[in-house]
């Protein structure tokens, strides 16, 4: 429980402290970063399960959608420097 605290405490937590604090203390932490982390990746699979519906420039196999490319194209743009 002390090694998760301090490594998913992301700095804020050293072992010196989390080791002298309180048992109830640590416990809550524990649970408190355990629930961040677990509401974090819950959001995370949300989001990667909406963008299978996405259009992209390759597809699965490793070719190249040539219709969204043709879309997603920026026009070449002559600059002119002074």
């Amino acid at each position: 429980m002390i090694h998760e605290i301090v490594f998913h405490g992301q700095g804020g937590y050293d072992w010196d402290t989390v080791y002298n604090m309180p048992i109830w203390l640590r416990k809550y932490t524990f649970s408190k970063i355990s629930t961040y982390y677990e509401n974090r990746n819950e959001s995370q699979k949300k989001a990667m399960s909406g963008q299978k519906g996405a259009k992209t420039l390759v597809d699965s196999t490793g070719n190249v959608n040539k219709s969204e490319f043709s879309t997603a194209a920026q026009p070449y743009t002559k600059t002119s420097y002074k």
